[in-house]
This record gives C-alpha cells, sequence and structure tokens, in this order.
C-alpha cells in the first residue's frame, strides 16, 4: 500500500470520503485556519518548529534534519500512542501540512506502514487555502441571495435564525464572525476567528448551498467587527440582491435589544467602556450622558437614544448609498421580536418563495 497525493479540488470534492482529516502543522498554524473538521496532530509544535527553523538559518539545513527527525519521531509515536486504539483497519486519514511536504510526508507514511489508506494533500494547506479564495470569487455568482434589511434592534439576527428553523438556506455572517457587527457588537467571551478562517468558514457555507433556492443574509457593512466581508460576495450582496425590510416598533426594538444584549446589564462598565468608541461621532457630553442613564438603571432610555441619534440615521444612509435594490425592498411587520412572531413572518415569507418558484 503506498501514500496517495490528491489535489486540493479533488480532496474537497471527496471530503466526505475520509475518516478523519488531520493536520500536522503547529498549533498556531491550526488555530489560525485549516480545512472543515481537521483536528490538530501537531508534528511540531510552535517552540519545536521555532527552534528547528532557528537551527535551519543559523548552523544548516542538515543540522536542523537531524533535530527535527528525533522531534518529529516522538511526536508521531505520542499521537499513534493516544489515537490508535480502535481504529478500524479501513480507517481512511487524509493528511496535510503547509506544503505537504515534510510534516505531512512523516506521518502518513507512518500510517501508510501500518496499513491504513492514507492520503496527503498536495500542496498542504497552502493548495487549500488558494482553493478557498478562488472559489470565494466564483460561488457568490450562482447564488439567489435575498438581504434581510432593518435598523438596529428590529430582529434581523433572529429572522434569519426563524428561516433556517422552518428549512430556509441562511448565511449567517455575524455568527460566523462571532460578533453582531455594531460598535456595541462585541460578544463576550467569544473572540473573533482570524481572517482566514472567517473566509473558510464563508466558504464552508457557500459550497453547501443549493443554487436552485434563495439564500438569505443579513444586511452587513463591509467589516463585522474586525474581520472583513468578502469583496465578491459583498458586492453580489449591495448590487444584484432583492431586499427584505423589517419594520418593528421601538418599543420591541428597545426590548429586543435589552434581551440581546443582557451581558451589558450585567456589566455597566464593559458597555461604558464599548461608549467610548462613539465620543468621536457623539461628542464626549453625549457619551457621557448615556453612561450616566447607564449607571442609573435606564438602560432601556439608552438604548432608544442610541437607536434615534446614532443608529437609525447612519443605517438609513447607509443602506441608500450602498445597496441598489434597498428602495424597493418587500416590507415584513412583525408585531413583536419573540421567536413565535418572527417564526410567523419566515414561515408567510417562504410560502411567498415557494409559490414564486412553482408558478
Amino acid at each position: 500500500m503506498a501514500v496517495q497525493f490528491v489535489t486540493a479540488a479533488e480532496a474537497l470534492a471527496r471530503l466526505a470520503e475520509f475518516d478523519t482529516v488531520i493536520d500536522a502543522r503547529s498549533p498556531a498554524e491550526y488555530a489560525e485556519d485549516r480545512l472543515p473538521a481537521a483536528v490538530n496532530w501537531p508534528v511540531l509544535d510552535d517552540e519545536e518548529r521555532a527552534r528547528v527553523g532557528t537551527i535551519y538559518k543559523q548552523v544548516s539545513a542538515f543540522e536542523a534534519r537531524k533535530v527535527g527527525a528525533a522531534l518529529v519521531s516522538r511526536n508521531i509515536a505520542a499521537h499513534l500512542e493516544r489515537e490508535m486504539p480502535g481504529r478500524p483497519k479501513h480507517w481512511k486519514p487524509l493528511v496535510y501540512c503547509w506544503r505537504g511536504g515534510k510534516r505531512s510526508g512523516s506521518l502518513a507514511l507512518v500510517l501508510d506502514q501500518i496499513g491504513f489508506r492514507t492520503c496527503v494533500l498536495e500542496g498542504g494547506y497552502k493548495a487549500f487555502r488558494a482553493q478557498v479564495r478562488e472559489d470565494l470569487d466564483r460561488l457568490p455568482a450562482r447564488l439567489d441571495l435575498r438581504v434581510v434589511c432593518g435598523r438596529t434592534g428590529s430582529g434581523k439576527t433572529r429572522l434569519l435564525q426563524a428561516l433556517r428553523a422552518a428549512g430556509a438556506q441562511v448565511l449567517d455572517l455575524e455568527g460566523l464572525a462571532r460578533h453582531r457587527g455594531s460598535v456595541l457588537g462585541v460578544l463576550p467571551g467569544q473572540p473573533q476567528p482570524s481572517q482566514k478562517h472567517f473566509e473558510t468558514r464563508i466558504w464552508h457555507e457557500l459550497r453547501s448551498f443549493d443554487p436552485a433556492r434563495p439564500v438569505y443574509v443579513e444586511s452587513e457593512s463591509r467589516k463585522v467587527g474586525n474581520l472583513r466581508v468578502p469583496e465578491v460576495l459583498m458586492e453580489r450582496m449591495r448590487r444584484d440582491s432583492e431586499c427584505i425590510r423589517v419594520e418593528l416598533p421601538d418599543e420591541s426594538r428597545v426590548q429586543l435589544l435589552l434581551e440581546d444584549y443582557d451581558f451589558f446589564l450585567r456589566d455597566v462598565d464593559l458597555f461604558e467602556r464599548q461608549l467610548e468608541c462613539l465620543v468621536e461621532l457623539r461628542g464626549r457630553a453625549v457619551v457621557d450622558r448615556w453612561k450616566a442613564l447607564a449607571r442609573g438603571g435606564e438602560m432601556a432610555q439608552v438604548c432608544l437614544e442610541l437607536m434615534h441619534t446614532h443608529y437609525d440615521p447612519v443605517y438609513l444612509k447607509s443602506m441608500q448609498r450602498n445597496f441598489a435594490h434597498f428602495e424597493q425592498a418587500r416590507v415584513v411587520q412583525p408585531r413583536t421580536g419573540d421567536p413565535a412572531e418572527l417564526a410567523r413572518v419566515a414561515a408567510e415569507l417562504l410560502a411567498g418563495e415557494n409559490t414564486a418558484l412553482t408558478a
């Protein structure tokens, strides 16, 4: 049995065939980005990789290979002792490293010698990354995107969740970015992924969609927190996509914001630190007033003023400027932001889509 090398395009088309996708790179490389569902079996950890690299540069390639071989052998042995019990003979792994070279080759050789049908990703993560970038430029054009618009607190994300629960195809960019998109959109305890991993997560979603059915997505800015939405996808959303505008009464918007941002109620200091980002736009006096209201327990009033003073005017100008079909948007008007009410609205939207598809 010999190790098989597969191209990135072939590996991704056959991804479901592999029982385990193994990333042989260091933990830091793996954390930045990886193939979908990949597990990390580092052949060299971060410190070891740096050590071997230093020897390579300062001494010689030969000395670096000698040191590296000993480290690689010990690490592979540890992975085998931990992972091999219970693996059946027909287990089929796909192994990759940065370029599909020594690290993945060393691990794959051992797995092959055991008797497993082992494949190596030709060109490694670098080839996978090139495929992701190519697909991100290609895939948006084949999709029928429906952009869900609405002012802050209108329940756009909740509506997307209701649409997904009802069986619709949904691209939740804020969920993939782990951020709610606005200056106050940070999610405590949930750091954002790297830019590369954000793009991989989007790519993984895009390639799963059926082009014959609509895909619902929220009207995001070019950046979600610190992450940039891929340019071709953003242009497709803004220039070519139908818009659906959600209009919710102010009272319900405030209630929804208090529910979705309840961590600010529990940590007013965090809320005040986030408000500092608005000083340049709204002035010190206004921001200090909002802080005082928050400290006094008047968070509902702060939400109302933030909506009317900051978010609503900025949002309307942005939508009119950037989304070509915003003025012709279909309007939906939930009575509240409650899940049951948004489920009703989602069902009506999908009923309309199904009627159009069969007409």
